[in-house]
Parts: C-alpha cells; sequence; structure tokens
C-alpha cells in the first residue's frame, strides 16, 4: 500500500509542477478556451478528465490489490 501512496504523491507533485510552469504572465490569451469558458463547456471538459483519471486511479488500486491478493495466495503452495 506505501507504494500506491509513494506513486500518488509522486504523480500529485508532477501535476502540481506542470500546472504552475505552465501558466506564463507574458502569453497571450488562448481563444478556445476563452470561448469555452464563456459558454459554460470547460466544466464539462474538466468533468470529463477528472472522470478517466478517477477512472484509471480506481483501476490501478484495483489491479494492485488483485496481484497482490494473487501472489499471497501463490505463495502458500
Amino acid at each position: 500500500m506505501t507504494g500506491i501512496k509513494r506513486a500518488l504523491f509522486f504523480l500529485t507533485a508532477i501535476l502540481i509542477s506542470i500546472i504552475t510552469f505552465s501558466q506564463d504572465a507574458g502569453s497571450k490569451p488562448v481563444g478556445m478556451a476563452d470561448e469555452m469558458r464563456s459558454n459554460g463547456r470547460i466544466y464539462v471538459v474538466v468533468a470529463v478528465m477528472l472522470t478517466i483519471l478517477i477512472g484509471l486511479i480506481l483501476y490501478l488500486v484495483r489491479l494492485d490489490r488483485k496481484i497482490s491478493k494473487w501472489e499471497k495466495s501463490g505463495s502458500r503452495d
């Protein structure tokens, strides 16, 4: 379980660093993002991205538990 916590911490640290470095003050605004924000569609995009990310994380956690359970049952034989 510590491996999962370590991986999630590493993923969070990487995402935070990407977010902070990607916000350049000198860049010109992106028209598509402004349009999506004004229409409220940006929330749909964020919701879909979060759903996919949460689904992947849950899948990996479940897969890790199954593999751990399988390894423990196989070592008893």
